[in-house]
């Protein structure tokens, strides 16, 4: 192939969006003769190069939007810390089903138990799955929320959440709430009910979310949209976890 010929092959493959073609069409193309490849053959597995490189791309670009963190995974989390109950559901957890029926998962459990690195390490394995995962701390996307309703703009901003196939809200049990923050936090809820799915985190068992929803009628409404499709995960050590990395860093020194 002359070098006239292969410029204009390498530009009108940019023009198609295929730069996995671009990149390695000539040293394919090399191998494919060397061992006497069919076309169909060498096509294909060009193609085959393309299609894990933008899978690739995409998951690398729903990481960035997801604001996961990024040790937060599956190898490292101490999943043999956790109860017997968990370490069983996890797999289940991980596999997207629950997304798929538009379920949620509520972790419970003291502060330093795990509960933000376990909902997480299913964020990651959900992304690499392909969905489209936000993690966000319940004050901030509270913050957010409070904003756009300021600013008159608060179902647009629904819409763009609504946009996340699941989103992690972490230690809800943290939120200064006055009237303003509970609406805005139980409009949430109340649209993404049976349509997408919640990971929430909490160091408040039911019992204590009027802390968070302040009147009854409006707990229970909550609680019984959450609970309605859902897995309940409860991380029941008895050490925080932080504290015994803590003890075993000072152990070392």
């Amino acid at each position: 192939m002359s070098q006239t010929t292969t410029e204009s092959l390498d530009m009108m493959l940019r023009q198609l969006r295929m730069p996995s073609f671009v990149a390695m069409h000539a040293e394919v193309g090399h191998q494919a003769e060397q061992q006497g490849w069919s076309f169909n053959r060498y096509l294909q597995h060009l193609a085959e190069m393309e299609l894990a490189d933008r899978s690739d791309r995409r998951i690398r670009r729903l990481l960035k939007r997801s604001g996961l963190p990024a040790d937060k995974t599956l190898d490292t989390l101490e999943l043999e810390r956790m109860p017997a109950k968990v370490r069983r559901q996890v797999p289940s957890l991980c596999d997207g089903g629950f997304v798929e029926r538009a379920e949620n998962v509520l972790c419970f459990g003291l502060p330093g138990r795990g509960k933000t690195h376990l909902v997480c390490a299913i964020g990651h394995e959900l992304i690499a799955l392909g969905y489209q995962v936000l993690f966000t701390p319940a004050f901030k996307l509270v913050q957010r929320l409070l904003a756009a309703k300021r600013d008159l703009a608060l179902e647009a901003e629904l819409r763009k959440l609504d946009r996340f196939d699941a989103v992690i809200v972490d230690d809800i049990g943290y939120i200064q709430q006055d009237r303003d923050e509970m609406e805005v936090l139980f409009t949430f809820i109340g649209e993404r009910y049976e349509r997408r799915s919640l990971l929430l985190t909490s160091n408040l068992v039911f019992s204590q979310w009027d802390r968070i929803f302040k009147d009854t009628l409006t707990t229970a409404a909550a609680i019984d949209r959450v609970v309605h499709h859902c897995t309940i995960l409860e991380l029941t050590a008895k050490n925080s976890y932080r504290a015994d990395s803590a003890k075993k860093r000072n152990s070392a020194e």
